[in-house]
């Protein structure tokens, strides 16, 4: 029985913080940054009066207070009981630009409620050019990097590419330690028969701090009489780049997939590594006896990489490596970047970067099993 595994950096099935969407470089970083320093302050167990007067700059500043849908702030604080007993701040009235914001609260325990990055909505355009990515791979195990959440996944699968086509009979994801909610998923038409998170691994360099910038979810897949192991990723993003923790990630994710090979020998590491091919944590996973199914002779394709342009090795990101049993049995190997605006050859419903499918392409591989 062939199968094909696939992985696909989705990057379009959730809400992208809508900072990012800004042009200037420094105005992002600008506003990153008062996130960072409004999310410190807050989380003070006691606001001194210098501390209001920071926390109420930065929330006039960014309009943080405001829930307008028209004008939507690019840093939001969301109180669940706002007022004078229980709350930050006294919300203003809509359509008011308060030149005042008296903080009111004490503490971090005297209310309730959070601050968060504002989030653009979904782009239809760029999640049906996600789907027929999905549809023109047509993998039976599919990998999906950048999903917002479950029912995200779910509503995707059967409204999106249940449209004229089969949707895969499992939607499965579990939520995983990124703050703004970027998690992996899996779409199956084979059965999963148990699902093992690695959200709570401590980071050896901090074990106060989880390891996983998402997670390491261990898929287990019945294949007729075969077990399959998929071991999603999607490692430390290189924005704020932090290469020590990807290489303790990856030096995890080797540990992890030799713990699963005493189960099967059917074992996938795949998703977004977010580095080169020469770099220490795919060398890592190499060194574990993984292999790069875009170095097997199946593989033909002209491309190198699989973001962007996808033409230099340095455009390389993701990955779908095998155990050496799966090496074996490996019959094609394929790239789909017709998603991509950057790629020379893209579809013609691909217009803009604003509605690629994705700015990574889909990897596969078909192998006996």
């Amino acid at each position: 029985m062939a199968v094909r595994i696939a992985t696909f950096n989705t990057e379009n099935l959730f809400r992208r913080p809508s900072v990012f969407r800004l042009a200037d470089a420094a105005e992002r970083k600008q506003v990153l940054d008062d996130f960072d320093k409004l999310v410190a302050l807050l989380d003070k167990e006691t606001y001194t009066d210098a501390d209001k007067q920071k926390i109420s700059a930065l929330i006039l500043k960014h309009r943080a207070y405001s829930s307008n849908p028209e004008n939507p702030p690019l840093i939001y604080v969301n109180q669940n009981r706002p007022g004078k007993k229980s709350g930050l701040f006294d919300t203003p009235e809509p359509g008011t630009e308060p030149t005042e914001l008296p903080i009111l609260a004490d503490g971090r325990g005297k209310w309730a409620g959070w601050a968060e990055l504002g989030r653009d909505d979904l782009d239809m355009a760029a999640v049906r050019n996600t789907g027929r990515v999905i549809r023109e791979v047509n993998a039976e195990v599919l990998l999906t990097p950048e999903v917002e959440d479950r029912l995200t996944l779910d509503r995707f699968n059967e409204q999106v590419l249940g449209l004229g086509w089969q949707p895969y009979p499992v939607d499965l994801l579990i939520d995983g330690n990124d703050p703004r909610g970027i998690d992996i998923g899996l779409l199956s038409r084979f059965p999963v028969t148990s699902v093992r998170p690695h959200l709570f691994d401590p980071d050896p360099a901090d074990p106060t701090e989880p390891l996983f910038s998402r997670d390491c979810p261990e898929y287990e897949i019945q294949l007729g009489e075969e077990t399959l192991v998929v071991l999603g990723n999607h490692l430390k993003s290189k924005f704020h780049d932090d290469p020590e923790l990807r290489l303790h990630q990856a030096e995890r994710v080797a540990e992890i997939y030799r713990a699963a090979l005493e189960r099967t020998p059917n074992v996938v590491v795949a998703g977004d590594l977010n580095d080169s091919p020469d770099s220490k944590p795919v060398a890592t996973l190499l060194d574990a006896g993984l292999r790069d199914v875009m170095s097997h002779p199946a593989y033909e394709g002209d491309d190198l990489g699989t973001h962007g342009t996808c033409k230099q090795k340095r455009d390389k990101l993701d990955y779908v490596m095998l155990s050496p049993a799966l090496w074996e049995k490996v019959q094609n190997v394929g790239l789909e970047t017709r998603g991509i605006f950057a790629h020379s050859n893209h579809f013609a419903s691909v217009k803009t970067k604003v509605d690629e499918a994705s700015d990574h392409a889909a990897l596969y591989v078909d192998v006996e099993v």
